[in-house]
């Protein structure tokens, strides 16, 4: 049975399609992306930033399940800043959710791509990326439902194809090519390596947007992410050891004969295992860009939500806060958003756009640990189905490190920085001198 919420939104999803797009939502990041963390650290540089990164998202996803299953609103982050810390806040912590959400699609986008041209070097990897924001997007637009339930089928293979690439991998693993010029840069390449290892796990908190679509939120949202965070700790582990032990790290970072960092590293691992005309090359291909599709559209779903819900609240226009008639999905948000993504994927600067994402992501972790410390205070009455475990320790630690990787990214990555903080700045003078003093003259006449 379909239950649907007053504002349109349908509540058709369980806890298998939750695990789907918890996974699903970052598979991606297992893919491509992170092997350019081995080009600012080594293996040891990024496997140092990635083992405290890892301890971030276990005890952030337990900590953000706790505010999921409280408060289960399309917001995410956007609605727990909002009571904990005030509008204000919950503004920034929505900006940041956004931020985050419509620049991880873009990236993935041109691995897309880069994946594609692989197969078929004669079609332009620029169109292949452009042609999937309008396909995804369409998807989306017609059903949380269907567009759910291709996520859990796409995410599946691409799992089964991690596994098959680790199968063939492994049993060529030497342990001394982990040890191959690991640490190039020292301690200061682990602190430049951050925004890749977030990579592995970014935007898995996308399931909390859709805990209102989600029947009974406060069970299936928990085993959601509980079963989503867990495989993709093994996914991590696997996929680092059985790519580098393989030749070293700079093999899964730089093709043969060039000096230019590739997006598809996993492809460039079982080359040396199996040539690049073997079968399991090309099925590695075929099938990672399954992979790739499942962050790709995953992420659009929740950035739908996410962009929804400030148009809902009115801090954005209120046409994007509006359901499709006929589908009853964000479909004005998903739009808005898909265009956004494809100005920044005509940059071309894939790492760039993925340090960009992550901003925003520890933003919104920090956001969010805030904000649980302060209903636990405030709101002590709140019904909490779940609870998060060794409190207050996990929301501290997750605190602590996102605080960290927000303060090193900032350190290695000025211009970045100046770009995201500009649009944080420059979005939050919007809201303040238009949108909030509207509100207020409105409240008072």
């Amino acid at each position: 049975m379909e239950n649907t919420q007053e504002d349109g939104l349908q509540m058709t999803l369980g806890p298998w399609l939750l695990w789907g797009m918890g996974v699903g939502l970052v598979i991606s990041g297992m893919y491509f992306g992170w092997n350019l963390g081995l080009a600012e650290g080594g293996t040891l540089g990024l496997a140092i930033a990635t083992g405290f990164i890892m301890l971030m998202y276990i005890t952030f996803t337990f900590s953000y399940t706790e505010l999921a299953c409280a408060i289960p609103k399309a917001g995410g982050a956007f609605d727990y800043a909002n009571r904990a810390l005030g509008k204000r806040m919950g503004f920034v912590g929505g900006m940041a959710q956004i931020v985050e959400f419509v620049f991880a699609p873009p990236a993935i986008a041109a691995a897309i791509g880069a994946y594609f041209n692989l197969y078929f070097p004669g079609v332009p990897t620029l169109g292949i990326a452009i042609g999937a924001y309008f396909l995804f997007t369409l998807l989306n637009v017609l059903g949380v439902r269907l567009a759910t339930t291709f996520e859990l089928v796409i995410t599946i293979l691409a799992v089964i194809e991690l596994l098959i690439f680790a199968g063939v991998t492994l049993p060529h693993f030497e342990a001394k090519n982990l040890t191959i010029n690991a640490f190039p840069n020292g301690i200061s390449g682990a602190f430049a390596a951050i925004p890749f290892a977030i990579w592995f796990f970014l935007a898995i908190e996308g399931v909390a947007n859709l805990a209102e679509e989600t029947v009974n939120p406060q069970r299936n949202v928990l085993l959601g992410f509980g079963s989503a965070i867990f495989t993709l700790v093994m996914l991590c582990i696997i996929t680092f050891l059985s790519s580098v032990g393989v030749n070293g790290w700079e093999a899964v970072v730089y093709p043969p004969n060039s000096t230019e960092a590739s997006d598809s590293p996993l492809p460039l691992a079982l080359s040396y295992v199996v040539g690049d005309n073997n079968f399991l090359y090309h099925l590695l291909i075929t099938v990672g860009l399954l992979g790739l599709i499942a962050s790709f559209h995953g992420i659009i779903l929740a950035a739908g939500r996410a962009t929804f819900e400030f148009g809902r609240m009115r801090y954005v226009s209120s046409l994007l806060g509006k359901v499709h008639p006929k589908f009853k999905t964000p479909a004005y948000a998903l739009i808005v958003n898909m265009a956004v993504g494809i100005i920044a994927l005509l940059t071309g600067k894939t790492g760039e756009i993925i340090t960009i994402a992550c901003f925003g992501a520890i933003s919104l972790y920090i956001i969010s640990m805030v904000s649980l410390f302060v209903l636990r205070k405030n709101e002590p009455e709140l019904e909490r189905p779940f609870r998060v475990p060794f409190y207050p320790a996990f929301p501290a630690i997750a605190l602590t490190i996102a605080t960290v990787a927000l303060v090193a990214m900032t350190i290695y990555n000025p211009v970045i920085a100046l770009i995201y903080f500009g649009i944080m700045i420059t979005a939050y003078a919007y809201f303040h001198f238009f949108v909030n003093k509207a509100q207020i003259a409105k409240t008072k006449a």
